[in-house]
């Protein structure tokens, strides 16, 4: 009972103590009495110190670069008292927009294609997707050795039948073709008669191929309601089951028809030739698609949108040829369901693919016809517009994914897989063409010019090229200006660039609307009055101002760049097909261009020289 009061007694005096104990505020070193007039005599004395004794600023000026406009935003960050003392320090904080840094470069200082109106570019993110893959290029596993020695005898039977049915269809398809003279009308019937001789071997070689049935979803739609069919290309195998399936008139690359016994059968199909590097060519071929299409006489036109084959995976960009003339298109899918054998003409050569394909125990086909798409009624549709309802279309319906890939990523892909370097990952070449050339304006023979200037800089097996290899290619002397140049196209700031940056980056200067005349000014400015040539000496001189410091030898090594006849001088053809090829070299010019009238000596002079 005593320990209990006595505890009562302790707690209620600590109650006490508490209520009558004044409340404190912490600062540092010091404890001030709220409730006293000495505290607020002191955190009066703290607050004079605090403004007139530290140098601290009472406004930041925030300075933001918006862009190209250049916009000034001036915010006060407090409310100021009057102005502090002139020799007081004041902190000027200045906010650069640095957007662009991830895949652009800027505007500003630095940019030696600047006086060509450039204010830099962006690269468009890559994609990993590879279109042309063939997974299965090797042979893997024990069970595909195993098949392939059981089914080489097979595979030697399946080769005879292959041949002798080439060989039948071959014989009736110019028995068929003997004495017609008029190929632009259709082929008479007791012609077409023939021909289902050459339909039936073309059944047999599929057959051959291990294609023993093939599974058909929905049916082709009448010729009088679509005249057009359009199907994705995955193998050499679809224009054969075409033919014998519905024998239309074919739109074929014009090297086909040198191909042995092949180029005979595909001309009794009417083929419509294209060359896909010639406008006119293709001109022509879109207006035989259109008289072709329009007339019931003729058969159908097939036509493969994507332009090459491709692994099946993906459905890479359509041409515009089948959609403008525009008539109702019915789009045919085809698949192939595999599991140890891909059989996609991807990149791997063509006798492989044969041996693979004669050495199964069946190769599977699904064909399926969808419905038909038909340009909208109610407005008049362009052909891009037309091109992807139809591929949206055939997409769901493979259950793929569409890229921007064309045939002239093929071509980078094969180039970067034959060149010397042997690259790695050849697929990193490629860029998705159809959107570059859409964005850039620039074609695919150009982009494999460019992929060759770029591999001729040794890149390294992950497709990057530093700094000393850019400019030995080039022949730029390392110093402040070439580093600058190298900075244009380094958009990442690596120090080391791939091809799409180099691609884009030339792309860029390349198709400035200036180049041109900046070319023309650039040779006028190297020749002299009496001369239509440029010399060593001369060409020098022009140069010079760019980098100061350069030395006879490496003159004469950016000389011979420019002299592409080798003949010791520079014709005007040569001075423009070198920067045409190299346009990042338009640079070396720029301190003579600067104050130049593009408008009315470039023009002329352009004029003069083409």
């Amino acid at each position: 009972m005593k320990n209990a009061a006595k505890t009562h007694h302790i707690l209620q005096t600590d109650k006490v103590q508490k209520r009558k104990s004044p409340t404190f505020i912490h600062l540092p070193h010091y404890k001030v009495c709220q409730d006293s007039k000495k505290a607020s005599i002191f955190l009066l004395l703290l607050l004079l110190i605090y403004i007139y004794i530290i140098p601290m600023p009472y406004t930041q000026t925030v300075t933001t670069t918006m862009g190209e406009a250049g916009l000034t935003l001036t915010a006060p960050l407090l409310s100021p008292p009057p102005p502090p003392p002139s020799d007081q320090p004041h902190l000027i904080v200045t906010v650069h927009d640095d957007d662009d840094d991830d895949h652009g470069n800027g505007n500003g200082n630095g940019n030696p294609f600047a006086f060509l109106g450039s204010g830099g570019f962006k690269v468009a993110v890559s994609t990993t997707a590879d279109p042309f893959k063939n997974h299965t290029l090797k042979i893997g596993g024990v069970y595909e050795w195993l098949k392939i020695g059981v089914c080489f005898p097979i595979a030697i039977v399946r080769l005879v039948i292959f041949g002798v049915s080439l060989l039948i269809g071959f014989v009736a398809t110019k028995l068929a073709l003997l004495g017609w003279k008029d190929r632009q009308n259709p082929m008479p019937k007791w012609r077409c008669r023939i021909m289902w001789i050459t339909r039936v071997c073309t059944r047999c070689i599929l057959f051959a191929f291990g294609y023993h049935w093939i599974r058909r979803i929905g049916k082709p739609a009448p010729r009088a309601t679509a005249p057009i069919v359009v199907s994705n290309h995955v193998s050499f195998i679809e224009p054969i089951f075409y033919f014998y399936e519905l024998f239309p008139t074919i739109v074929a690359s014009e090297s086909h028809d040198s191909l042995p016994f092949v180029g005979t059968i595909i001309r009794a199909m009417q083929v419509i030739y294209v060359n896909r590097f010639s406008p006119s060519s293709r001109r022509q071929a879109v207006t035989e698609i259109k008289r072709k299409a329009s007339c019931d006489r003729f058969p159908r036109v097939l036509l493969f949108p994507e332009g090459t084959t491709t692994n099946g995976r993906y459905l890479i960009s359509f041409e515009l040829g089948a959609f403008i003339p525009g008539y109702p298109i019915q789009p045919v899918i085809v698949r192939y369901p595999h599991v140890h054998f891909d059989q996609s003409w991807g990149h791997i050569s063509l006798p492989r693919l044969m041996f693979r394909m004669f050495t199964q125990f069946h190769n599977f086909m699904e064909v399926e016809y969808l419905p038909v798409v038909s340009p909208l009624d109610n407005k008049k549709e362009s052909a891009f517009h037309f091109a992807q309802r139809t591929s949206h279309a055939m997409a769901a319906a493979l259950n793929v994914v569409q890229t921007s890939h064309s045939f002239g990523d093929l071509m980078l892909l094969m180039k970067a897989a034959d060149s010397k370097s042997k690259q790695v990952r050849p697929s990193a070449y490629m860029v998705e063409m159809a959107s570059v050339k859409s964005v850039l304006n620039i074609s695919s023979m150009e982009a494999v010019d460019l992929l060759d200037r770029f591999l001729s800089m040794n890149p390294d097996p992950s497709g990057h090229v530093t700094y000393h290899d850019f400019l030995r290619v080039l022949r730029l002397k390392a110093c402040t200006f070439s580093e600058e140049i190298f900075a244009f196209i380094d958009v990442d700031k690596n120090r080391a660039i791939t091809f799409k940056q180099f691609l884009f980056g030339s792309a860029h200067v390349l198709k400035q609307r200036l180049f041109r005349q900046a070319c023309a000014l650039a040779f006028s400015e190297c020749v002299s009055e009496d001369n239509i040539y440029v010399l060593e000496q001369q060409f020098g001189d022009t140069i010079r101002p760019a980098i100061p410091d350069l030395t006879e030898n490496e003159i004469r090594e950016l000389f011979n760049l420019f002299d592409t006849d080798l003949d010791g001088r520079i014709s005007k053809d040569d001075f423009f097909t070198c920067l045409r090829r190299n346009p990042l070299l338009i640079a070396l010019f720029s301190p003579c261009l600067l104050n130049k009238d593009f408008s009315e000596d470039g023009n002329r002079l352009v004029e003069e020289i083409v």
